[in-house]
């Protein structure tokens, strides 16, 4: 049975920012939005029809300016941040803002722009004292009452009143170095009751702990050039995936930082994104500006290295299940190399409803959803 051909989805304007979108039940749903120094820019919101293979969309105006980041809420389909570039007559500034998805638009919106809704304010994400905003994370767990803000040299955390359209910034921390580092990328802990986030700056890695915004660990020149993202493993502590300008992708058991578990070097330019699968943690996305998404299976990594055990009774046939997976080691590797895309690929991510279905964005605009091949999908699920 041969593998459905992607689905390709052209943007009128450049773009980097994407994101996956919580939805109901089963539902395939991607935020996207755009950079234009031109136009107003535009958050495209995108429904994926697995079965007949076509793309639902629906265009909202975002009248502040170009998107450089944008997240959606983990468990609210109609809230989102972007973080974007307000330009005026002397200075540009990188702000962010909360915004809530108006609730009376029509399944498919007209072609005419001039009839696409704007966004809802609900309120702006004030983080001015400490210079450009870079990313908005939301709570790992569902918790919307606070987002966590990264600064060029600041960790901000806001508790927020989505229904009272207020933001309080409740606490920060300050990131201390020579010559004023700045960050790049955050990636929140969903373990240990999602008290924990990673940054990067430069060349380096660094843990914190929410609770006290101190520090938990350091991992120095993760990779030769500038760290571009980072996730966290979704289902084993301690272990987190970064990825760079030295077109590396390095796994760290952040326990011990001396040196990264796996590299992988299959990319021949920046990496700029990189993901877990949230269900079957030894699928690995990255992006580049090589133009190329790329699918890994790093199995020897992952909660289940050594594959599902059906039966959890220790009879005979498990000991002997046990001793054949151990004398048959995982075997780490590509999968599958997606070349769809004609231009750096900014942003690549996994549904968050299907765990066998991706999306990523290039600068030119294009949109691409994929889906993992069908034979490495039954090798894991039989």
């Amino acid at each position: 049975m041969e593998d459905e051909a992607p689905v390709i989805y052209g943007l009128e304007f450049q773009a980097r920012a994407l994101a996956a979108q919580a939805g109901e039940t089963d539902q395939i749903r991607f935020i996207v939005g755009t950079q234009s120094l031109r136009q107003e820019n535009q958050v495209h919101h995108i429904d994926f029809d697995d079965e007949n293979n076509v793309i639902n969309k629906n265009v909202f105006l975002h009248k502040e300016g170009e998107i450089w980041h944008i997240s959606a809420s983990t468990v609210d389909k109609d809230l989102l941040t972007t973080c974007y570039n307000k330009t005026s007559e002397s200075k540009a500034e990188m702000k962010a803002a909360l915004w809530k998805l108006p609730g009376d638009f029509d399944e498919v919106q007209s072609e005419d722009q001039s009839s696409h809704q704007s966004l809802n304010l609900i309120c702006h994400l004030d983080g001015s004292d400490y210079g450009d905003m870079k990313s908005i994370m939301w709570h790992p767990s569902g918790d919307n009452s606070n987002v966590i803000g990264l600064a060029d040299n600041h960790i901000i955390v806001w508790d927020i009143d989505t229904a009272g359209g207020s933001a309080k910034m409740s606490s920060s921390t300050g990131l201390e170095g020579k010559g004023q580092p700045k960050h790049t990328c955050s990636s929140w802990d969903p373990h240990h009751n999602s008290v924990q986030i990673s940054t990067a700056n430069d060349t380096y890695i660094r843990g914190w702990d929410l609770r006290t915004m101190k520090q938990t660990y350091v991992i120095e020149n993760a990779h030769s050039q500038l760290v571009r993202d980072i996730d966290f493993n979704p289902n084993k502590q301690y272990y987190l995936v970064s990825c760079g300008d030295d077109c590396k992708v390095k796994f760290w058991d952040v326990r011990n930082v001396g040196q990264p578990l796996q590299i992988l070097a299959d990319h021949s330019h920046w990496v700029w994104s990189v993901r877990y699968n949230r269900f079957h943690d030894q699928l690995i996305l990255s992006s580049s500006s090589d133009s190329r998404v790329i699918l890994n299976n790093i199995l020897s990594l992952s909660s289940e290295p050594y594959g599902h055990l059906i039966d959890n009774d220790d009879d005979d046939d498990d000991v002997d299940d046990r001793d054949n997976r151990e004398s048959s080691p995982p075997q780490d590797g590509v999968i599958a190399t997606y070349e769809e895309h004609e231009d750096s690929v900014y942003t690549v991510d996994w549904s968050a409803a299907d765990p066998w279905v991706f999306a990523s964005l290039s600068y030119d605009g294009r949109l691409v959803i994929n889906r993992v091949p069908r034979a490495e999908k039954y090798k894991i699920l039989l």
